[in-house]
């Protein structure tokens, strides 16, 4: 039975993240230095992990593990 999910790369949802991520880095860009290990990181770091948790969701085999990882990423 062929599966009638869209890619991860398809949905909304993770385009708009990734844009996301683009907005933050080149805010982060103007903080001042002393924040680069600081704030600057950490918003970097989370911005990512959206994406980056809804593309393994969709890869997951089952939906509770799907469930699992959107929910870390709405978290995010």
């Amino acid at each position: 039975m062929k599966s009638e999910y869209k890619k991860y790369t398809e949905l909304d949802v993770w385009k708009n993240s990734r844009e996301l991520v683009k907005i933050i880095y080149d805010i982060s860009k103007k903080f001042p230095k002393e924040e680069m290990f600081g704030l600057v990181n950490q918003m970097r770091r989370c911005s990512v992990s959206v994406p980056s948790n809804i593309s393994e969701g969709c890869g997951r085999q089952h939906l509770k593990d799907s469930i699992q990882f959107f929910y870390i990423a709405r978290g995010s």
